[in-house]
């Protein structure tokens, strides 16, 4: 079931925190300002995600005052509901996966992705059982657990076509050799939630999934483990990103640099105080639903390697483009040029 967005309205006069980012109060006026550009607000649409860390700091140090204008942002539970919004026009700036982001362009809607969140985000995690077989057997250890089982070997993961799903059908079918749709069973579960629960109730055999769910599966000692990450068979994989409408991006140009620049102080952030990244993204996601010390612990994985530079995923991306249009997500194969835009970055 859809969560209806709720409103965070943030105001350009909150009190910044205490942290290192407040000495770079002064960004807005060094960077030219966009007062008078035609925005008086910028409207972001977000999820609760781990991908989308930068957001929890913009949000929870105070930097989204230093931008000319105010921030009003919207919370969604999944990317779909992002893409169903956005057919408004409403969002100025979408932070969700490139999946739907690249569905959101293939509508026609004005926009381009300006910043990355993350890369390599996604581990393909397994039964210990089935680990030992993959030691010994490599991809011919799927085979070796339909023999045993009687049973193909159950991945259980997002939705078809989402990131995890797009990503766990190419580690199938392009690095180990096999076909996804006859020598595995793909099951599209809900989102993370929903595959944190079927992997602590031992109701599938594997998943591609971020973190932090690979740390809270070895946080309760459920007998999974990391047979794969995406750094080592797809480098530069993309996961997240930040989408800008054309009316952001082109029509107020110095206001979308504003927006970047600070995206990549949030960035940097993460690595030099990892400790208070992790209380913030406690804060935005729900203590219950992820502890500060499991979210602490997840920064440590190699699956979390926030960064902002858009350049890092085009290979990735262009992967995904091929996929996102196979499986029917997209009527057409997004190029590179029709995705990105660089010099927002580039300008920095």
């Amino acid at each position: 079931m859809t969560e209806a967005p709720r409103s965070t309205s943030i105001s350009r006069r909150r009190f910044l925190q205490g942290s290192g980012l407040a000495a770079t109060a002064g960004l807005a006026g060094c960077l030219g300002g966009s007062g008078g550009s035609g925005l008086d607000e910028l409207n972001v649409a977000y999820m609760p995600i781990y991908p989308d860390m930068q957001y929890f700091v913009l949000e929870e140090e105070g930097l989204f005052d230093q931008l000319s204008v105010p921030v009003s942002g919207k919370k969604f539970s999944d990317g779909p509901s992002i893409v169903q919004a956005s057919a408004t026009g409403d969002f100025d700036v979408m932070m969700f996966g490139i999946v739907p982001a690249m569905i959101v362009m293939d509508k026609g809607i004005p926009a381009k992705i300006t910043a990355a969140n993350i890369k390599n985000a996604m581990q393909i995690l397994a039964t210990d059982e089935f680990a030992a077989l993959w030691e010994e057997h490599g991809s011919d250890a799927f085979a070796e657990f339909e023999a045993e089982k009687g049973r193909k070997f159950t991945f259980g993961t997002f939705p078809p076509g989402s990131v995890p799903d797009i990503l766990l059908r190419y580690w199938v079918q392009n690095t180990l050799g096999l076909d996804p749709e006859e020598d595995v069973n793909i099951k599209g579960l809900g989102g993370a939630a929903a595959v944190q629960q079927a992997l602590l109730s031992n109701n599938v055999d594997g998943t591609s999934i971020m973190e932090p769910v690979p740390t809270v599966i070895d946080a309760n000692d459920a007998p999974f483990q990391s047979i794969a990450w995406a750094g080592d068979f797809m480098p530069g994989q993309p996961a997240a990103v930040t989408l800008m409408h054309d009316r952001l991006r082109q029509d107020n140009r110095d206001l979308a640099t504003e927006f970047v620049e600070l995206h990549r102080q949030a960035t940097n952030f993460v690595a030099d105080d990892p400790d208070t990244a992790a209380q913030h993204a406690s804060t935005v996601i729900g203590e219950s639903a992820l502890p500060v010390e499991t979210a602490r612990a997840a920064l440590d994985s190699p699956a979390s390697d926030f960064i902002t530079d858009p350049h890092d995923i085009e290979g990735g991306a262009e992967i995904f483009a091929d996929y996102a249009q196979t499986l029917g997500k997209t009527e057409a194969q997004l190029t590179v040029d029709e995705m990105f835009d660089y010099g927002i970055y580039d300008s920095l």
